[in-house]
């Protein structure tokens, strides 16, 4: 776990600080997250409480299914955050902290729903659907 990162989209509108403990990255290969980001989504969390936003009003959040919703920047399109509702927890994409980062990556999940086109070689725990979660 890591305390205290900043980051923000590729225009600038949005920007962020994590202040509290966050997860180890997560790569999801989820259908969901593939389609959103043209390959797998690698990505922390972090307690809202501890999350705080610059230029939210830049930010748009879409219903991405009935269990969750997206967060981007509606300025340059960038993914920044994914929420499962009524969670106290902010999924925050990796790509989009400031580095160093000091994050780490723990496992994989949804492998079974991954892209035709690459493998997986890095050794770290892979789970055929979502046991652990974003």
């Amino acid at each position: 776990m890591t305390d205290g990162i900043s980051g923000g989209c590729h225009c600038g509108a949005v920007s962020f600080r994590a202040n509290g403990p966050m997860r180890d990255i997560i790569y999801c290969h989820c259908t969901q997250c593939r389609k959103q980001s043209g390959h797998f989504v690698a990505a922390t969390s972090c307690a809202d409480s501890e999350l705080s936003i610059e230029g939210a009003e830049y930010l748009t959040w879409y219903a991405a299914s009935a269990e969750a919703k997206r967060g981007f920047c509606r300025t340059c399109g960038a993914a920044l955050f994914w929420k499962r509702n009524e969670s106290g927890r902010t999924s925050i994409m990796a790509g989009s902290f400031d580095i160093p980062s000091g994050l780490k990556a723990s496992h994989h999940i949804f492998v079974a729903d991954k892209g035709d086109y690459y493998e997986i070689a890095d050794r770290l725990p892979q789970y055929p659907a979502g046991e652990a979660r974003l």
